[in-house]
């Protein structure tokens, strides 16, 4: 029985089924889920990596990591987000996640991450601190993630109005 190489965990279908053409061409075996369901269903043989995506249907790929873990100790898990953040960087790696990757991540980027797995202390430093912007954001998906994802109990913590928060996270996160 062949090795499952990829699990790709993510319900944007059309950029799935891109990357799995992309890894297949490489000579990669891939399968694909498009939902938390799917993505717990037991697969013979177990997949050796997975692509996980942070943002499932509105639910967060990181209540789906341990439970991805307990089912395929084995294999090393990637996050893979387009609202990428420190808070759920650092959430994703605490739950098991060998990397984290803010999209677009090219298939090369993918491979890489799944390559480098120890720790590099001669990662250079940011050539300047993170613009307000960033750091607001930064702020409210940490606070975000300290309310499980309640919207409601996090506008409530920051004294503002839900729906004032909800604006500000249907934003694109801020480059830098």
């Amino acid at each position: 029985m062949m090795a499952l190489d990829f699990l790709l965990v993510d319900d944007d279908q059309a950029f799935s089924a891109v990357l799995a053409r992309s890894l297949s061409r490489r000579g990669f075996t891939v399968a694909c889920a498009a939902d938390c369901g799917s993505a717990l269903l037991p697969r013979e043989p177990a997949p050796l990596r997975i692509v996980l995506d942070l943002n499932l249907e509105g639910e967060s790929g990181l209540r789906l990591l341990p439970e991805l873990r307990l089912l395929y100790p084995q294999a090393a898990v990637v996050v893979l987000t387009g609202y990428a953040s420190i808070a759920t960087a650092v959430e994703a790696t605490k739950l098991g996640a060998v990397q984290y990757l803010a999209k677009p991540a090219t298939v090369d980027d993918i491979l890489a991450a799944f390559q480098q797995v120890v720790a590099n202390p001669e990662l250079p430093l940011a050539p300047q601190p993170m613009s307000l912007r960033r750091v607001t954001w930064e702020h409210l998906q940490r606070v975000l993630g300290e309310h499980d994802g309640n919207i409601s109990a996090t506008a409530r913590s920051m004294g503002m109005h839900r729906r004032t928060l909800q604006r500000m996270l249907a934003k694109k996160p801020v480059k830098s």
